[in-house]
């Protein structure tokens, strides 16, 4: 028994020290890609994409301190030291979740009002967004710090989440703030769809009735991209994070039914990895970002060339004008 319990230790650690470094390169990567897009393009919007890749990044940041826990064998933290560590990995998990909700916030307004998005996303809003973000991630996951009740004494000597928080934490954790997003999430897409079906069938009425005597607005195309991509984002959060909150609350009710190393250390991990998809996701759905990707990428190859002396520049195939289409081709 011991000797299973040590074999999966390891495999946590190396699954934690493995997955740790790859969270935090991808959110960076796409990070500094989203920085020059902004500078490009001043779009407010993309600052609540920037948050969501700095979560999740600070996600990983947190995950290092555990990826040295489970490779210790000798250290014996103090209660204190080990509710602070799981607050700041708490609170970047919030963060993240916090952070997927603006996104689809912002989404849901660009499309219900396409033409006041403008005027109503402009900095001053979407830096009290942000910080309000942050202010209740760090709430949450400091909550057991400021109200000792939800502090577990344990004779551990590696932290981990069930070991020195309540049940009736996870239990708050799970109302106040991973239900009602579940909720925020499909209100939003369903509303979407709601919009994104009415204007489809309003430009079908134009086109029948004879009247589209030009090009007809790209938009519904542009919506149901931004649709599919919140949808990917909201699916691969409920499926990461799901199983984790429902056997948590299930082990609230009937400790005795679930261990809690099956939630410590294989329900946790899907919400982990959720913040690797986050950037992979967005980066791949997002044409922008993907050529920002792209050009950085060459900027860095040329660059290394010179370097070594080779004297070779790659071509720029980002700046490739793009072909011009009428409006005949676009309606035939």
């Amino acid at each position: 028994m011991g000797r299973r319990a040590m074999s999966t230790e390891s495999a946590l650690g190396v699954i934690l020290a493995v997955l740790a470094p790859l969270v935090i390169a991808a959110n960076v990567v796409v990070a500094v890609a989203l920085l020059r897009l902004i500078q490009k393009t001043s779009s407010k919007g993309l600052y609540f994409v920037l948050n969501l890749a700095v979560a999740d990044a600070t996600v990983g940041v947190t995950v290092v301190g555990l990826v040295i826990d489970e490779f210790s064998q000798t250290l014996n933290w103090p209660q204190i030291f080990c509710v602070l560590r799981m607050a700041f990995v708490t609170s970047s998990s919030a963060a993240s979740i916090l952070s997927l909700v603006l996104v689809a916030c912002d989404r849901h307004l660009a499309i219900r009002k396409p033409f006041h998005y403008l005027r109503l996303v402009t900095g001053a809003r979407v830096g009290l967004r942000l910080l309000g973000v942050w202010l209740v991630a760090v709430l949450v996951g400091f909550l057991p710090a400021l109200y000792p009740d939800f502090q577990k004494v344990s004779a551990h000597t590696k932290c981990f989440f069930f070991g020195v928080f309540q049940p009736a934490y996870m239990l708050t954790v799970f109302c106040v703030g991973f239900l009602p997003a579940l909720f925020v999430f499909a209100y939003l897409y369903c509303d979407m769809l709601k919009v994104a079906s009415a204007h489809a069938q309003q430009i079908l009425e134009v086109q029948q009735a004879g009247l589209a005597g030009g090009c007809l607005p790209p938009r519904p195309a542009g919506e149901v991209k931004a649709m599919r991509t919140v949808a990917l984002l909201i699916a691969c959060f409920t499926l990461s994070w799901l199983p984790f909150f429902v056997v948590s609350i299930l082990q609230t009710a009937c400790s005795s039914c679930y261990t809690h190393g099956v939630v410590e250390n294989y329900l946790w991990l899907p919400g982990l990895f959720n913040s690797l998809l986050n950037p992979l996701l967005y980066s791949y759905r997002q044409k922008d970002v993907r050529r920002q990707l792209s050009q950085w990428v060459a900027g860095v190859k040329r660059r290394i060339f010179l370097r070594l002396g080779n004297g070779r520049r790659d071509p720029d195939r980002g700046a490739k004008a793009l072909p011009t289409v009428s409006c005949l081709q676009l309606q035939g």
